[in-house]
């Protein structure tokens, strides 16, 4: 036997040693004995330190118990052992991702993405992602693309409204007018609708489809909050403040629709309710400057000019001190449903 037949024999042996140690693991893993399954995928690396299904199911082991960095350690060697296996590039991805490794997730996506191109979960996953690192044009990019692959699915609308409304795109009100008659039925669509074309300065066209969204889902706060403030710019005072309250009693730290709450009351005269409304709403969001600065406005009216200078040098403190809060465009917060829904599932332990 020469040298190089009784290496390639021995690396063989090993091959075999380790794969008979990661089917034992297996079992205990399926047993519910994880710790004691680690511990032979590790002997099985002992033998063979570029055993496939011991690294990826070490890293998946990992990731189970949330300790991302081990994990991503055994899944780039899994990735090296077979780079275009699926599960270990979207796992690896998902590992790196936990520990704000934005842009290496990314790019292990991109290549799970490649093994797979229809995969809309992961589609949707790196909209997300995307979106977090501000990364707009990109979001909106895979999102249409998860769109054009499951255009039937309401959650991959979303994902690519919101990833979409995020860069500017120019067809994002065509988009939503899409879902909302895909979707006649769906709160949400019918709001999203409505929303841009209230903001496209169509108020009246707006209406319907907010009225919609709002008797579709009567939990949903954001519609309520925008009809109530297109009928406070219509001077239907009584009537907005009837919505705006609903919003508020869903979401009970909504800043802008204790703004304009308060700003219907005040044209109202109802300065003491309007005061009691906008003390709760800062009470509730103590470093937002928003509403000190509606509290200087109302105690001007009252003549509390003391209290209403007091107010307003407060809210300039807070603006300087949290700048970041005056950012978000009418104060709207996009549902959470959105980033949950693509959230990454693990893949399952297993073997050859």
């Amino acid at each position: 036997m020469t040298a190089l037949t009784a290496v390639l024999a021995l690396a063989l042996l090993q091959g075999q040693g380790a794969q008979e140690l990661s089917r034992k693991a297996l079992e205990l893993a399926r047993a519910g004995r994880a710790e004691e399954a680690a511990g032979l995928w590790k002997k099985a690396l002992a033998a063979a330190p570029g055993h496939f299904e011991s690294l990826f199911n070490l890293g998946y082991f990992y990731t189970t118990r949330s300790e991302y960095a081990e994990a991503a350690t055994y899944l780039e060697r899994a990735a090296k052992a077979r780079p275009a296996d699926f599960n270990t590039r979207y796992l690896l991805g998902n590992a790196l991702a936990a520990q704000e490794r934005r842009e290496e997730a990314l790019s292990q996506w991109r290549l799970a993405l490649a093994a797979q191109p229809n995969n809309v979960r992961l589609m949707m996953v790196m909209a997300v992602e995307y979106g977090n690192g501000r990364y707009f044009r990109e979001a909106c990019d895979v999102a249409r693309r998860a769109l054009r692959t499951a255009p039937a699915e309401p959650k991959v609308h979303f994902v690519a409204i919101k990833a979409c409304d995020d860069a500017r795109d120019p067809d994002i009100l065509e988009m939503t007018r899409a879902t909302a008659l895909r979707f006649p039925s769906d709160a949400r669509a019918n709001f999203e609708y409505g929303f841009q074309l209230q903001r496209a300065g169509q108020r009246e066209e707006a209406m319907p489809y907010l009225k919609k969204a709002m008797e579709g889902d009567a939990g949903y706060e954001e519609p309520f909050f925008f009809y109530g403030d297109l009928l406070l710019l219509e001077d239907r005072y009584d009537e907005a403040a009837r919505n705006l309250k609903r919003a508020l009693e869903i979401r009970p730290d909504y800043v802008a629709a204790c703004v304009s709450l308060a700003k219907a009351l005040m044209a109202q005269e109802k300065y003491p309710e309007a005061v009691r409304e906008l003390e709760g709403c800062a009470a509730k969001n103590p470093v937002h400057p928003q509403p000190h600065l509606m509290l200087s406005q109302v105690y001007f009216r009252l003549g509390q000019e003391d209290r209403a200078s007091a107010e307003k040098n407060l809210s300039m403190k807070l603006r300087r001190e949290h700048p970041e809060i005056m950012e978000s465009p009418q104060a709207r917060p996009f549902p959470k449903m959105a980033a949950t829904a693509a959230k990454p599932q693990p893949a399952k332990p297993r073997t050859r």
